[in-house]
């Protein structure tokens, strides 16, 4: 089948939702990869965060409503919301030199976190892919316990 500029066009404007949904899916996905290639803290799978947490030195930072964070965490991570994360950074302040894992419930808050802490001078940031729904899909363990 010969396609030719016509009937490209002919094509797209017979089907123009769907030749607008592809372009708007197309810049998306670009601006992902985009964004990925410059982006400045890590993504790190749920079992990667886990080997991390193995060093002493590592923080977990949950950034989650207090109400997400009561129903289950990660222990020992401290619940800073993502809204309040500038204003609290003072509290992080002896741990801008060691690695700082950043989870979220679902791994959407996560990336802007990481942004944020990169951007007050954190030299070693990971965002948890998946958030808190990944953690517990690995089976890995939730504490209810107050945190930090």
């Amino acid at each position: 089948m010969n396609v030719t500029p016509d009937r490209l066009l002919e094509f797209i404007g017979n089907h123009w939702i769907m030749a607008s949904g592809l372009f708007i899916v197309t810049i998306l996905l670009v601006q992902d990869l985009i964004d990925a290639a410059f982006r400045k803290h890590k993504s790190v799978s749920p079992n990667e965060a886990v080997l991390l947490m193995n060093n002493d030195n590592t923080i977990v930072i949950d950034v989650r409503d207090p109400n997400e964070y009561a129903e289950g965490h990660i222990e020992g991570s401290r619940n800073i919301q993502l809204a309040k994360l500038a204003e609290r950074a003072a509290e992080l302040e002896a741990h801008k030199e060691t690695p700082v894992i950043v989870t979220c419930q679902s791994g959407t808050r996560s990336p802007a976190a990481g942004k944020k802490l990169v951007a007050l001078g954190f030299k070693e940031v990971y965002e948890m892919r998946g958030g808190m729904f990944a953690w517990k899909d690995n089976n890995l363990p939730v504490s209810k316990k107050r945190g930090k």
